[in-house]
């Protein structure tokens, strides 16, 4: 019992150890599908910084802009979130059935922020409105944040 308990104290230990485990990176490092994206959607923006994070099982990357935007990814390279509140995300990296309803509902309303997990996308726009979409992009929840 005494040896399965000193087990149990050392996995734990170590596991708290790595979790923690943020790491600068290159752009050359980071997975071939976020360097892509990069390239495809923000190559008018200067990194300023990229880091990956660790876990055990996973892997996140993010990519910080000198003009303070973020972009997130998953170890595979896909985007999961992006922040663009000075100016706002390219229409050109959101889903195609996002920008037609922001640009049918929202006329002049801007795309600030996106993320996006394995249910759902939550999108900020310019004009204070959050909107929660399904994966099949019905909207699911509508918030007006202008406090």
């Amino acid at each position: 019992m005494k040896k399965l308990f000193l087990l149990l104290v050392s996995v734990f230990t170590m596991q708290v150890a790595m979790a923690d485990n943020d790491k600068p990176v290159t752009f050359e490092q980071l997975p071939q599908a976020a360097q892509a994206f990069i390239k495809q959607n923000f190559a008018d923006r200067e990194i300023a910084f990229a880091k990956v994070d660790k876990d055990w099982f996973d892997a996140t990357y993010d990519v910080l802009f000198t003009n303070g935007e973020k972009l997130e990814f998953n170890k595979k390279g896909e985007w999961k979130e992006m922040q663009c509140k000075l100016n706002s995300v390219p229409e050109k990296a959101l889903p195609a059935a996002i920008v037609k309803f922001v640009n049918d509902k929202y006329p002049g309303a801007k795309v600030i922020s996106i993320e996006k997990d394995r249910y759902e996308y939550e999108v900020k726009l310019s004009n204070f409105w959050e909107i929660t979409f399904d994966l099949q992009f019905n909207v699911i929840d509508l918030d007006r944040d202008d406090n």
